[in-house]
Formats: structure tokens, sequence, C-alpha cells
């Protein structure tokens, strides 16, 4: 029977039950609100059924609709895979492909970023080395790796060197799940000066949060520093300070299962730019841009 269901109200459904709110949805999958909201109207007049109801917060789904969205999901996931079976580069690529990463994209990127790729092209050796940003692109330099996987917003400008940005991840005040400092309509960096601050010392980041600050004229008050990224979260679950990270390292619960809630602040904070960096050359060779644009493509399915 043809229900008229589209993907893309599939897609809807999925990013309002992963999200909870019609506007974060809408902003996820490009899209007016309205358009959005017409879509799951029409979905659920297609079903028969209420798939959400609206709250203060947002909306809830239904059990219905939890249930049509985790089969909505895995039919997302079985096109994904047929088209990246469709664009599956030919065999003929091969010989070996050397990648510099960064720490923070070694973690929180490499995983599922190296398994699709050694997917994608089953014939082309794919080596991936963790370095800082510095190491790296001196190895671009001297041609000890043919790509670069690293934060382009904390590069420096060589001639020699090219980049694209793929991926920018905007920076949010993380907070406990009782701090005060969650209510009060706006926040900017001078209410939080004197709040406990808790600093991640990892791939520069140390010296990009004096940088931001410092342009306001401010300095965070620093109660404990860490090269751990779950140290930091569990001490600003555990309410001992409060910390600014980008989107792309942020989970809602910390390894004790404390809560770690988000907040906007209202000065324009700088975003943590993801990229690809390569030598620059007359031609760049076949192996490296198809790696390249893999990864954009990849990047941008994980991020949308």
């Amino acid at each position: 029977m043809n229900t008229g269901i589209t993907l893309r109200q599939l897609e809807y459904l999925v990013a309002l039950a992963e999200t909870g709110q019609v506007t974060r949805a809408a902003l996820r999958c490009h899209v007016s609100q309205s358009s959005m909201t017409i879509a799951l109207k029409n979905l659920e007049q297609s079903l028969g059924a209420q798939l959400f109801q609206r709250h203060a917060k947002g909306v809830r789904l239904t059990q219905a609709g939890e249930r049509f969205a985790r089969r909505a999901q895995d039919t997302l996931l079985g096109v994904e895979d047929a088209i990246k079976e469709i664009q599956r580069s030919p065999d003929d690529l091969h010989g070996q492909i050397r990648i510099g990463v960064t720490e923070t994209i070694s973690a929180y990127l490499i995983p599922l970023l190296l398994v699709s790729l050694t997917g994608q092209f089953p014939n082309l050796n794919i080596i991936m080395e963790e370095r800082d940003r510095a190491s790296i692109e001196k190895g671009l330099l001297e041609d000890c790796f043919d790509l670069a996987f690293i934060l382009v917003s904390n590069m420096q400008v060589h001639d020699e060197l090219e980049h694209e940005t793929m991926l920018r991840s905007p920076r949010r005040l993380w907070l406990d799940s009782e701090s005060p400092l969650q209510h009060p309509e706006s926040l900017t960096l001078d209410e939080i000066a004197e709040s406990d601050f808790i600093l991640l010392d990892m791939d520069e980041h140390v010296e990009t949060v004096n940088h931001y600050w410092g342009e306001h004229g401010l300095a965070p008050k620093v109660a404990f520093k860490s090269s751990s990224l779950e140290a930091v979260r569990s001490l600003v679950a555990l309410g001992k300070g409060v910390t600014i990270l980008s989107d792309l390292v942020y989970r809602p619960f910390s390894l004790e299962g404390r809560r770690i809630i988000r907040r906007e602040l209202s000065e324009s904070l700088p975003t943590m730019d993801i990229g690809c960096v390569w030598k620059k050359r007359d031609e760049l060779p076949r192996n490296i841009i198809a790696v390249r644009d893999f990864i954009r493509r990849t990047i941008s399915e994980q991020v949308n």
C-alpha cells in the first residue's frame, strides 16, 4: 500500500526525536520550522497515529512515535549504506596515504572515520598518526604526510599549505544541572568570571581560551586544569566549576551519570574549526583527492 510517506518526513521525525525541539530539528535539517511542522502533521495523517506531543520545553514522542522513529532511523541508515555502495570508488585506487591527526580529532572523529575510509578504499593503505599541530604542519611540508585532519582554526599561515574547513563546532558554557547560572535569560563572560573554571589543557585549547577571554579584558578563574576531557566533564557535572567547550566534544552525562547542560553566552565565541590540510602542488594525486572528498562527505553525514 502506498502511504505517500517520504524519506524527508522520516528525516524530520528522527531529527525531532534526537533534538526534542522543532526549532533545533528544523535547523539541523536546513528547513523552516513551519515546513517541518506541516511535513510532520502530514506524516501523522498518513499513518493515522499521533507521533508527538508538545510540552513547555519542546516536544515529546508518543510510544507510537518512538517505535516509528526507531524504524525510520533504520530505514535512513539502510538508504545511506545503499548510496555509499553506489558511490564506492573504483578498486583501481592503490598505494599509501599518510594522514596526520591531532589529539581532539583522534579522540572524537577518527574511530568511525578510519573504519569508513578502509571500507571505502579497500586497496589503499591508509596510515594515520597522531601528533601535535606544529609537527603535522612540518610533516606536510617535508612530505612525511600526504594529508592532515586538524583544528584548522589553530593553523599558522603557510604559503605552501592549503586547507579546507569541513566542520565549525560552536563553543558553549557547560554547567551542572543544579547551577543557578542556567536560569538567567542571558549570560556574559563577565557574569561567569567569578565562577570556578575547569580548564581543558588539550590541543592548544588553553591558548584559545586565553585569547577570547583576553579580547574582553577578562580571565577565567581557573580552579583546576586537566588534559583529560573526562575529568573536566566529571568536575563540571559534580558542580565543581564551569567550562566552555565545543559541541563536538559535548556529552549530556559524565562517567558518573551526572547531567551536564549547555548555555549560550551573549558574546560571540570563536568556533572550533576542523578540516583537511595538504601541501600545495600543481596537481594533487587522485588518491589524495578521493580521500579528502570522502572525509568531507563523511563529516557532513555525521554532523547532519
